[in-house]
């Protein structure tokens, strides 16, 4: 039997989800399908297509983040191995027979990835946005489409439910899989995600990730990106440019305070520094886009909020987790070799 668990939020795409994978039951007789409906504030029941109806299960969440749900998901599930695919994927047509196969792995193999395609416009080139959403092509170990064995996942306890977002909580995880002995592997099988539509200003949105970070900062110290293979991040550059900007504020306002000329050169090389780091981060966001005017002046207005966006989330994330115990380091131990 294989359970596949989806959380959702009752989003529009998961229908699409459930018609694939309808279309599918026949390859694959011995099946369950558990859908996590994790929305805070109730709704309808979601529609499952009549030929999933049979392999479907509804659980309700808590609310609580897609970490929260996977495991009300994979503690009900009842096969050996557990497939998660996000509520805005679609599975290829041979998504499950290539699944199966996927499966058919060492016993040391603990995990095992499909592939994830983010088709992006062939008429202009990507916004920001949609760069940003075609970068879980390279992901490692993303749930938009992971298997993972029962026995992996009870080793390690699952996913850590401090993550409350869509955001590192996967990672975080493999990596907790791979120090417990496990090998992860890539599979064949194929889930496109589509660009989700999206505010403009969505870019400021996301900036609440950087409290994961600190999280992580403090479970597995200064070298977790290294750690959890999690690519270089702007903190330190957005870090500066905030400092900068406080920098130039202050001393405009102890100058106008009547302090005096000391506080004019400080406040015209912070001024300066805040300049050229926005300019410069600002640039790096548009040059690589469509270059539209809504995009230019999004890309603007943003490349201002952001650094002080991402230090305060930042922040408030290591006051948060400042009490939270250092994960031990331990490395291939207690699981299959």
């Amino acid at each position: 039997m294989i359970s596949i668990i989806v959380p959702t939020l009752g989003r529009d795409s998961l229908g699409d989800l459930l018609a694939t994978l309808a279309g599918q039951v026949g390859a694959e007789p011995d099946l369950e399908v558990l859908l996590i409906d994790d929305r805070s504030t109730g709704g309808g029941e979601l529609p499952v297509p009549g030929a999933l109806a049979a392999y479907t299960k509804v659980l309700r969440g808590r609310g609580a983040g897609p970490a929260a749900a996977r495991n009300l998901g994979w503690r009900a599930a009842r096969s050996s191995w557990v497939a998660f695919l996000d509520d805005d994927v679609v599975p290829a047509p041979d998504w499950l027979d290539r699944l199966v196969a996927d499966l058919a792995v060492p016993d040391r193999v603990g995990g095992v990835q499909g592939v994830v395609r983010v088709p992006l416009p062939a008429d202009r080139r990507p916004t920001d946005w949609e760069r940003a959403t075609a970068g879980l092509a390279d992901g490692e170990w993303i749930t938009a489409d992971m298997a993972y064995r029962r026995a992996a996942l009870q080793a390690v306890g699952g996913f850590d439910e401090r993550f409350p977002r869509a955001y590192r909580e996967d990672a975080e995880l493999a990596h907790r899989v791979r120090l417990a002995g496990w090998q992860l592997t890539r599979g064949t099988r194929t889930v496109t995600h589509p660009v989700r539509a999206e505010s403009r200003w969505v870019s400021l949105r996301t900036q609440r990730g950087n409290a994961d970070d600190a999280l992580l900062r403090r479970l597995y110290g200064a070298g977790w990106r290294g750690e959890l293979r999690v690519p270089a991040g702007r903190r330190h550059r957005h870090a500066a440019i905030t400092t900068a900007g406080i920098l130039t504020v202050a001393a405009l306002a102890a100058r106008r305070s009547g302090a005096g000329r000391p506080f004019a050169g400080t406040a015209a090389l912070a001024g300066a520094l805040w300049l050229a780091g926005t300019a410069r981060f600002a640039h790096e966001r548009i040059a690589p886009g469509p270059r539209t005017r809504s995009e230019v002046t999004a890309m603007l207005v943003t490349s201002v909020a952001i650094p002080p966006f991402a230090v305060t989330h930042w922040l408030r994330g290591w006051w948060r987790a400042r009490h939270e115990t250092p994960r031990p380091v331990v490395r291939r131990r207690g699981g299959p070799r």
